[in-house]
């Protein structure tokens, strides 16, 4: 009768002791899980843990001037670790700073062509947007300019781009195709310089790409040129071989791609690569 008090006195407390020495082998368990979900950020798929934090600087076209705002805010949200300059200007002036050192971390130009002769200094650039040309006016078109043929109206205040720039050059493939002369009162050293002209009345006319025109709807209208006489402009981006941030760079780059970062692209007026 007394027995079985004794053996339940025991077997509780070897139950007690077992749940004891099972405690800390548990919290063992659950540190290392709670190592694999937050120790590095890739086992749980958060590519924003992942990101390498770094300060870079990107070297982009004049026409990217608006939508890479935009970018910037979007991107560092999304990877808050990493702080986003741009320096904007011509893919001629851009080009130049590569050959001469500039210490910068990934550039996007206008044209494949500037890209093409940066072979040695880049990695290997990706697609990124297009876009298409317009001939801005001042508002409400005073001139009544309807196509490019009116552009060669030598009553007509016309600035272009220099030929060295992409958007001087495509505007000059275009005008040749259609065998216009057009001889503009300036040459500008990118397309921002050409749409100011327009803006400020200092030209009657300018051609620039159709996101430029569409930063500016209450300054200039745009006049659409059809397809047929167009050109497309391409926008190659690319790391910098002398770039200290390689790894966040290409990864900028390839965020670029994305389906966020074409959203915004786009909505901007860039079309698709």
């Amino acid at each position: 009768m007394f027995r079985r008090p004794a053996l339940t006195r025991r077997r509780a407390a070897t139950a007690f002791v077992t749940a004891a020495l099972l405690v800390p082998l548990a919290a063992c368990g659950s540190s290392d899980d709670a190592k694999k979900d937050t120790g590095s950020g890739k086992e749980t798929g958060s590519s924003s843990s992942s990101a390498p934090d770094a300060k870079l600087t990107v070297l982009a076209a004049a026409s990217l001037t608006d939508v890479f705002k935009t970018a910037k805010t979007a991107y560092e949200k999304k990877y808050p670790g990493t702080t986003l300059t741009f320096s904007f200007a011509g893919s001629q002036e851009l080009a130049a700073q590569v050959k001469q050192g500039a210490p910068a971390d990934a550039l996007v130009t206008a044209d494949t062509k500037t890209m093409d002769g940066l072979k040695g200094d880049t990695g290997t650039p990706a697609i990124v947007a297009k876009n298409r040309l317009v001939i801005a006016t001042g508002e409400g078109n005073p001139k009544k300019i309807e196509n490019l043929k009116d552009l060669a109206d030598t009553e007509l205040k016309v600035v272009l781009a220099a030929p060295e720039v992409p958007v001087g050059r495509y505007s000059r493939q275009v005008l040749d195709a259609q065998k216009i002369t057009v001889k503009p009162v300036s040459e500008e050293p990118n397309v921002r310089a050409v749409l100011s002209k327009v803006e400020l009345g200092e030209a009657d006319a300018g051609i620039v790409y159709k996101t430029d025109a569409e930063s500016a709807p209450d300054k200039v209208d745009a006049i659409t040129i059809p397809d047929a006489e167009n050109a497309i402009a391409e926008y190659p981006a690319a790391t910098l071989n002398e770039s200290k941030n390689k790894a966040a760079a290409a990864q900028f780059v390839a965020w670029l791609t994305t389906p966020e970062a074409q959203k915004i692209l786009q909505q901007a007026g860039f079309q698709q690569p």
